[in-house]
């Protein structure tokens, strides 16, 4: 939905639940309005130190934005992390809206709307994928928006660097070419970004794995695994770029990195 509403891709995408890991800003600026949407992660369960700095990121985006979007699967319903950041929400007086994801699905498109538990909240149907209600989903949200001044420039997208960025499309694409619980142990470092060269940019990242059985898992046999990946995420660097891409990826196995806040902190996770 963010990369709809922006226009280009700055948010990773897979058919696999919870792939954010991260609080992503994106800026969309018309004449009428400039709109610092943050896409935060979903709720997650544990008390892993990665958990933990995944719902701290959420609570303090909810407690800092003017209007809050629930994003919610109109066929599973609003769930304890919507209900309990809604209460958040209206606690302070917050405006928020139900937004109903995915509609261009038929079984999505079929299911009840809006959730009963979330009261009288103003609710809209949206598709990232087709951009089904997006523009009205803009028109809510600018009408509820406090006036102030434009914080940054009209062509910027994001704060994020470029290295978060090229760190999040190879995590993308592991996530899509690796099976199982494999893809959630796997965390990317990028270890240099060199673009002294006009038409090219050469890249080196480390896969960081938490169990030795999983290095060999991504590394595939006789290196597939890893050459799948990279070719995947090249591919989404040089459209990001505008540019060839020389990617080098390595596996490592680095125990416990989802323990390790130091680490956390390294990667960009908070």
């Amino acid at each position: 939905l963010l990369n709809r509403i922006l226009g280009e891709k700055l948010a990773i995408v897979t058919a696999k639940p919870q792939t954010t890991r991260s609080r992503i800003l994106g800026i969309w600026s018309e004449p009428r309005a400039q709109v610092l949407f943050v896409d935060t992660p979903g709720f997650h369960e544990g008390g892993k130190p990665l958990n933990r700095a995944l719902n701290a990121l959420v609570d303090e985006v909810v407690d800092d934005c003017d209007v809050a979007l629930l994003l919610i699967d109109p066929v599973l319903g609003a769930d304890a992390g919507h209900l309990g950041q809604l209460e958040r929400l209206r606690a302070r007086g917050a405006p928020a809206l139900a937004v109903a994801t995915r509609c261009d699905d038929p079984a999505r498109r079929r299911a009840p709307w809006p959730p009963s538990e979330l009261g009288e909240l103003t609710s809209l149907r949206t598709s990232g994928a087709t951009g089904e209600g997006v523009a009205e989903l803009l028109e809510a949200v600018v009408a509820r928006l406090p006036e102030g001044p434009r914080l940054y420039p009209e062509d910027d997208l994001t704060d994020r660097p470029l290295r978060f960025l090229a760190a999040e499309l190879v995590r993308e694409a592991a996530f899509e070419h690796l099976e199982q619980e494999v893809p959630y142990g796997v965390a990317v470092a990028i270890r240099s970004f060199d673009e002294s060269r006009p038409d090219l940019v050469h890249i080196r990242a480390d896969l960081l794995v938490e169990r030795a059985s999983h290095k060999g898992i991504v590394l595939g046999r006789g290196g597939a695994g890893i050459k799948r990946i990279g070719s995947a995420a090249r591919r989404e660097l040089e459209a990001l770029l505008g540019r060839k891409v020389f990617l080098e990826l390595w596996v490592k196995c680095e125990p416990g990195w989802p323990k390790r806040p130091n680490l956390l902190k390294s990667l960009g996770y908070y």
